[in-house]
């Protein structure tokens, strides 16, 4: 791509120049155009010097930018196309082209339930139909985790133009644990991922805690008219940093976990860190011992389970026996079968 903004104007104006059949353009004549160019869409006054329009006539002749622009002087002064069906606009795409259009159409279609993405439905159903003209048998580079039949996502866009309007939320919400829904106002001031599932943090009114719903259990949603209360105390872009995961007690003071992987399995934690504070204290033929400061929770739990008997918790000694009593829980359940 032109190294920036300006420069893609000017190739965008000497296209035009050069494409028009009814004037002959001298090296001056096209640097005024440029001139009048920029300041029409740019906003910038002054010239245009000869030497950038040089550079310019250079980099379009080139291949460099995929252009190779058929652009030639006629009687020693006036620049045209020698193909007058030729434009920069109408540069057929290469492969290369092709497969990063393939990439990022991919990539667009996880974004479904948000409708930015919805109003670029057009512009992705115009990429698709340009790449299905360069269709090839190769198998696609790029899968990333998602989860179609999962509940909520249609609440997405709502709750993000909520936020972004700072509206009350009227919701009906029913928990695992709730016999029957409950509904309430809601004020909402955070979207949140985990795990391919989405959840809302916000509060109920004044004088209730931090309240973080998942949208999968959300039965209605409706947007107030009404402006949403405001937190001061509530810093959402640091809410979750102390946490693995998305739950965050109230009071719950971080902890220094240390644990040891196994030689072998010690690589995945080094490359993909269990939590953003964790640092390598040593390693030594069998071990890499590590450290993290974090709230425990559930969703911790979970993670050091996932990894199975590879990793072992040292410290607090606390943790350790908590641990171990999942262990035995868990060998418990097999063992009886």
């Amino acid at each position: 791509m032109p190294a920036n903004r300006n420069a893609l104007i000017r190739y965008r104006i000497l296209d035009q120049c050069l494409r028009n059949k009814f004037r002959r353009f001298e090296l001056e004549d096209l640097m005024d155009a440029c001139a009048d160019g920029l300041y029409e869409y740019a906003g910038i006054r002054g010239g245009v010097s000869k030497r950038t329009i040089q550079l310019d006539l250079q980099m379009l002749r080139s291949d460099q930018l995929g252009y190779n622009a058929p652009i030639e002087v006629y009687d020693k002064k006036y620049y045209r196309y020698s193909d007058p069906e030729y434009s920069i606009t109408n540069t057929p795409l290469n492969d290369t082209d092709i497969d990063k259009l393939h990439e990022v159409v991919d990539i667009l279609r996880q974004f479904s339930g948000f409708s930015h993405f919805h109003d670029l439905s057009g512009m992705v159903q115009r990429l698709e139909d340009k790449i299905l003209t360069h269709k090839s048998e190769n198998a696609p580079i790029i899968n990333l985790e998602k989860n179609i039949r999962l509940k909520g996502l249609e609440h997405l866009d709502t709750l993000y133009h909520a936020i972004q309007g700072k509206r009350q939320l009227h919701i009906t919400y029913q928990s695992f644990k709730a016999r029957k829904p409950d509904s309430f106002i809601f004020h909402a001031f955070l979207l949140k991922e985990f795990r391919n599932r989405w959840f809302v943090l916000g509060r109920k009114d004044k004088k209730s805690d931090n309240l973080l719903l998942a949208l999968d259990r959300i039965e209605s949603l409706k947007v107030s008219q009404e402006r949403r209360l405001e937190f001061p105390d509530l810093n959402t872009a640091n809410y979750f940093d102390d946490v693995v995961g998305v739950t965050v007690g109230k009071n719950t003071p971080t902890e220094t976990i240390e644990f040891k992987v196994e030689r072998k399995n010690a690589p995945y934690i080094e490359t993909k860190p269990i939590h953003h504070s964790q640092v390598v204290l040593h390693k030594d033929d069998e071990f890499t011992y590590f450290q993290i400061q974090v709230q425990w929770n559930y969703e911790l739990e979970s993670v050091f389970m996932s990894h199975g008997p590879g990793l072992i918790i040292t410290a607090p000694r606390s943790r350790f026996r908590k641990m171990r009593r999942l262990y035995r829980l868990g060998y418990q359940n097999y063992e009886g079968e």
